[in-house]
């Protein structure tokens, strides 16, 4: 299993570096090739050519795209300097570029704007997870059932549902409806440093509003792995022994139905730490999500491809971490 992870993480890093070189490529050399250089972002659009170059210079886009890319790179290991011929500023490693919009790191805005998300991600998973899975659990134990059926349908609902129309719906019942129902009357949000008790009530509709999306998906993937996992020969035999029906199913049937909410659990919990887009946007969260959006308005490429890269490392460890998880939760998984 050792030599498997030790694969297993080094072809990440090589996915991780391959997405870097791809992303730089669309961010500095498309510029580039259209005419439209990063540096008119910095100088702005009342501008002479001399001013250009110079700030060209100062941030190192007159050099050869491959030196650029080794200096991004370094800058990522070792920091960088950055100076735009008046003032200069330390990026600490690891330094992602440097915003010619905001006039601040790349990796101090991404980590200002993390920590947001990251509560956002952790929260809801805990809600869709529990709530899907035991959805799912109890809808194919009474398959056919008048729970079945309810659960289904409004899963049927959550999936088919986008977060956006959730959201605004929960925000206009209670936040915005009645008195006897705004059970959270300050949407804004209120961070966790300052008060945290002010940030839970902040986040309980995002959090409801993203996990009731998920949930709905995984009681439906639960419900159909546990109704094809009953079925199987080894089930049979469990029972034929003489074992419990709470036996059966949590140390047999539940752990074989879990590889694929495993899969595709680490799999959204890593595309939601790169940025809940719609769900930041409609609970006007500081997040990634909101980060991304802005800076593509700004065209602010800088951080857009920060943002880009972060993603990628979340999706890629999570994928190496699902594989790692595989022989844990399914015994029938082994490595060679």
């Amino acid at each position: 299993m050792g030599r498997y992870i030790v694969r297993r993480l080094l072809g990440a890093v090589v996915v991780v570096w391959v997405v870097s070189v791809i992303t730089f490529g669309i961010f500095m050399i498309v510029p580039k090739i259209t005419g439209a250089s990063p540096a008119y972002l910095y100088v702005g659009k009342i501008s002479t050519p001399a001013q250009v170059q110079a700030v060209e210079h100062n941030f190192g886009l007159d050099l050869p795209i491959p030196q650029q890319y080794l200096n991004y790179m370094s800058g990522i290991i070792n920091g960088r300097t950055v100076s735009d011929g008046n003032s200069t500023s330390r990026c600490s490693a690891p330094c992602l570029g440097y915003s010619f919009r905001k006039n601040l790191a790349v990796t101090d805005l991404l980590q200002s704007h993390f920590t947001v998300t990251l509560g956002l991600a952790i929260g809801a998973s805990i809600l869709w997870l529990v709530g899907g899975v035991a959805v799912g659990i109890l809808s194919a134990l009474r398959r056919g059932s008048f729970f079945d059926r309810v659960a289904m349908i409004i899963a049927l609902a959550g999936v088919s549902l986008p977060v956006y129309f959730t959201g605004l719906l929960l925000l206009t019942v209670f936040s915005y409806g009645p008195s006897w129902l705004r059970l959270v009357p300050d949407p804004t949000f209120h961070p966790f440093g300052q008060d945290p008790l002010l940030y839970i009530k902040s986040m309980i509709l995002p959090w409801i509003s993203l996990a009731f999306l998920f949930a709905a998906l995984y009681a439906r993937l639960t419900r159909a792995s546990m109704l094809d996992t009953m079925g199987e020969d080894y089930i049979r035999t469990a029972r034929a022994k003489g074992l419990s029906n709470r036996k059966v199913i949590s140390k047999h049937a539940l752990r074989a139905a879990l590889t694929p909410i495993v899969t595709i659990f680490g799999l959204d919990l890593a595309g939601l730490l790169g940025g809940a887009i719609l769900t930041e946007k409609t609970f006007s969260l500081p997040g990634l999500g909101a980060l991304a959006v802005d800076a593509i308005g700004l065209q602010d490429l800088p951080v857009i491809m920060g943002v880009t890269i972060l993603g990628s490392m979340f999706i890629v460890i999570a994928n190496v971490v699902v594989d790692v998880l595989y022989g844990i939760v399914d015994p029938r998984v082994t490595y060679k």
